[in-house]
């Protein structure tokens, strides 16, 4: 598909990056800031990290190829091309974009994905006037109990705790990192960092046979996780994205299913 640039008004392919006659930036290009995701595995992290409910709640299928009706995806397919697509509500399928551009690709998807969040919140129901002041006093009062129970935990762990510290770990032949609880691990085909869920027996008495270590291809603080567990306070994690409401809050039958996108 062509587009046309916005300064020297040339028609060009969309997945450029910049314009090649003026060298100019392209609007469509600028949508894909450093701090959004550019992979599917990185599209699938921030999914998670936003705290969304369920694909099948959602309709949003990242890295898979759904033949069923009311699907919006992203998959690679067997030639090696990415697909963005969306099935319409009549089984109808509109590919949005099929190409090698992976980063592309998935910003077209993130970019839809974001549009339906805020859908959906605006979709919402609001309380009454009647019930507000009484949410706003429960809230207060439930996090004061959770800043005292967040302030004796830190204590606790003061004093108990005997993990190892954040930091790189080479164990078994597997190169980690550990960042607050969680541990990831580096994937050498993929060349990426994904989550650890069955934690390495690191800790800080061993943690002297595994000295800090790195040679991975990719750093995990170019990783999508970097600082993920504190994402609330960090503006590259798109705060306006998080899903602060149960899975059944969440209507898709609301969207519209028989447009192309």
């Amino acid at each position: 598909m062509k587009i046309k640039c916005d300064y020297c008004g040339a028609m060009i392919d969309e997945t450029n990056e910049r314009c090649p006659s003026c060298g100019a930036p392209l609007s469509g290009a600028n949508r894909t800031a450093n701090e959004q995701p550019k992979t599917i595995e990185e599209l699938k992290a921030w999914y998670i990290a936003h705290h969304l409910p369920p694909e099948e709640i959602t309709r949003f299928f990242i890295g898979k190829n759904i033949t069923e009706p009311k699907a919006f995806g992203i998959f690679r397919d067997g030639n090696g091309d990415f697909v963005v697509y969306k099935n319409k509500a009549s089984g109808e399928r509109a590919v949005r974009y099929k190409g090698a551009d992976e980063k592309y690709a998935v910003n077209e998807l993130y970019q839809r994905l974001k549009a339906e969040i805020a859908d959906q919140k605006g979709n919402r129901p609001v309380s009454n006037a009647y019930q507000q002041p009484q949410q706003k006093k429960s809230k207060k009062k439930g996090c004061l109990i959770a800043i005292i129970i967040f302030v004796v935990l830190a204590m606790l762990t003061a004093i108990f705790d005997h993990s190892a510290p954040n930091g790189y770990y080479n164990y078994k032949g597997t190169e980690y990192y550990r960042q607050g609880s969680s541990w990831y691990y580096y994937d050498k085909e993929q060349d990426d960092w994904l989550k650890s869920y069955d934690d390495p027996d690191i800790t800080d008495k061993n943690a002297k046979d595994y000295k800090t270590y790195h040679q991975s291809g990719k750093s995990f603080e170019e990783s999508c996780w970097y600082n993920s567990g504190s994402h609330s306070d960090d503006s590259s994690w798109d705060n306006d994205s998080d899903w602060d409401s149960g899975s059944d809050s969440w209507d898709s039958g609301s969207t519209d299913w028989d447009s192309d996108w």
